[in-house]
């Protein structure tokens, strides 16, 4: 039975900083990992970097990337766009090889979610991963049209009957979408790519929430005790990586931003 986690930082907590730099605050503030989104790996590439800077940077600091972030548009509609949404996917799917990702997160649609065609184009995004050695794994949306919750997720890799198909958890899209923490209970620690950390306020409603109103672990009212003893009970050991997308904290010192969130990421998952 699993009793404790690696602890990662998601870089979109510390989002208007530049990706070498994030990588050595992340290090710096104690974690064991770092999640990289693409965007801001493209920037680095355009502004003149290279994406085996960035793999140098991560190997320097001694962290890990769980995962980048994201692949987006492979769900659906069929035809030419979904072509061009996979020829997307190949070109980040390398990339996150490159930089040693294991995982690369696969976002829902926003709109009605067709589950057929998602089951059939997850299966064809999971066979394209394994080119590269790399799993997508889907993420569910708290604030989406349609696929809001973990049972959404756990059909579509169930449908789509890919040994390798995983899940991102995350409490924030539990409690805006309405589902339930204890849905954890439904997986194995193997279907669980990575959990997102985070916490969400009282105010403003519920269904209104969005990813600028994510808190600080321990700052909310989710019941963060329950979802890391739910982890626990599947066999979960692996990584939170504390995800926040709060403009206040952007405004911040970045380096304390990521030492405070490490600090209430332990407070919260180890009581």
């Amino acid at each position: 039975m699993a009793t404790g986690f690696q602890y990662c930082l998601n870089s979109s907590t510390i989002k208007p900083v530049p990706i070498l730099q994030k990588i050595e605050i992340a290090a710096k503030a104690g974690y064991a990992g770092i999640e990289l989104w693409h965007d801001d790996i493209d920037a680095h590439v355009e502004a003149g970097g290279s994406v085996s800077d960035i793999r140098k940077a991560v190997d320097d600091a001694g962290l890990s990337v769980p995962t980048t972030i994201h692949i987006h548009g492979w769900f659906q509609p069929a035809g030419e766009p979904h072509q061009q949404a996979m020829d997307e996917a190949r070109r980040k799917l390398e990339i996150a090889a490159a930089v040693g990702a294991p995982h690369s997160v696969a976002g829902p649609p926003h709109v009605q979610a067709d589950r057929e065609l998602g089951a059939k184009h997850y299966r064809e995004l999971l066979e394209l991963g394994r080119q590269f050695g790399v799993k997508p794994s889907i993420e569910y949306l708290g604030f989406v049209k349609d696929f809001t919750t973990i049972e959404d997720a756990l059909g579509i890799m169930q449908s789509c009957g890919d040994p390798d198909a995983t899940v991102i958890l995350d409490p924030f899209h539990c409690f805006v979408g309405g589902g339930s923490i204890e849905s954890i209970g439904k997986l194995n620690a193997d279907q669980i790519a990575m959990s997102h950390f985070n916490d969400a306020p009282a105010d403003p409603p519920r269904e209104t929430q969005r990813d600028p109103d994510r808190v600080m672990p321990g700052d909310g009212i989710i019941d963060l005790k329950l979802y890391c003893d739910m982890l626990r009970q599947v066999g979960y050991d692996r990584w939170l990586s504390l995800e926040l997308f709060n403009r206040a904290l952007w405004e911040q010192d970045p380096l304390e931003v990521a030492r405070l969130g490490l600090k209430t990421m332990r407070a919260a998952a180890e009581n």
